[in-house]
């Protein structure tokens, strides 16, 4: 990669850090409830926005695991990633703690 892509996926990067940051405090304070509906909202349209992007990007004629009838494998995938993804985020608070 060149230097302005990594330039570009910084300030980009950035931007959205800030930008979740803000929105997640306003949703949070106008919910005011100890449940954390800010970053329930910013995770929830996040994967909106994500989900559009992929849909864009990919066009119609792109195939994927579920469309191609893998049901089993798209299933697999997302359980998996799930459960890795919480196990790596126990982990990584359980080294913080004994840090």
């Amino acid at each position: 990669m060149t230097a302005l892509v990594w330039v570009a996926v910084v300030l980009i990067g950035g931007a959205g850090s800030v930008s979740r940051f803000l929105a997640d405090s306003v949703v949070a304070a106008a919910a005011d409830r100890d449940f954390p509906v800010g970053t329930l909202a910013v995770n929830v349209s996040g994967a909106v926005i994500l989900g559009l992007i992929t849909g864009l990007a990919l066009g119609h004629d792109a195939a994927l695991l579920a469309e191609d009838r893998q049901h089993r494998t798209a299933a697999v995938n997302v359980i998996a990633s799930l459960a890795l993804g919480v196990a790596a985020a126990a982990l990584g608070r359980l080294v913080g703690t004994h840090l």
